[in-house]
């Protein structure tokens, strides 16, 4: 039966016994297992705390420094070919330029999709409805009842229309 100490005390003292499974051998070594300081044989070096975290630090310095750079440019790469894809071309960037101040989205309130929800069954609104009457795409409506307004890229001017039609607030100023 496994003995288990801080390898201070028990065992006779003698030292040639493994104090996590209690095998007997002349080839021992000390390890941290858990936090406690031990005699272990080399069937329960493995254990050891102190060598796992030196094999992770020494595999992982190792990819750093050789593969950092290549990859980071397929991270980029992957983006790039991400946006295209999802886009298109890029050529209405380069026609029209960026705007990100134009209909930026403001900070809003927390659980700001139920609150839209809520209001707009209180007013008998389907989304489909409200989105006609504030000229919005219903795909907006849908994305800010769901809480996703910034990952669908609603701008400010949507939440504005909101907030006045259904008496709400949703900007978090």
């Amino acid at each position: 039966m496994a003995k288990y100490s801080t390898g201070g005390g028990g065992g006779g003292g003698d030292g040639d016994s493994c104090e996590l499974c209690g095998r007997t051998t002349a080839k021992l070594r000390h390890a941290n297992v858990e936090g406690a300081q031990l005699l272990v044989c080399p069937d329960c070096a493995p254990h050891d705390d102190n060598r796992h975290k030196d094999q992770k630090k020494r595999d992982t310095s190792s990819q750093r420094d050789d593969g950092e750079p290549n990859r980071r440019k397929r991270a980029a790469q992957r983006t790039a070919k991400m946006y295209d894809q999802s886009k298109g071309d890029s050529s209405h960037w380069e026609k029209k330029g960026t705007n990100y101040e134009k209909d930026r989205l403001p900070y809003l309130v927390s659980g700001y999709g139920g609150v839209v929800e809520s209001a707009r069954e209180d007013a008998d609104l389907t989304a489909a409805e409200l989105a006609e009457e504030l000229d919005v795409p219903e795909s907006d409506i849908a994305a800010i009842e769901e809480g996703r307004a910034a990952r669908a890229n609603v701008g400010g001017s949507v939440i504005r229309a909101l907030e006045d039609r259904l008496d709400v607030v949703l900007v978090d100023e």
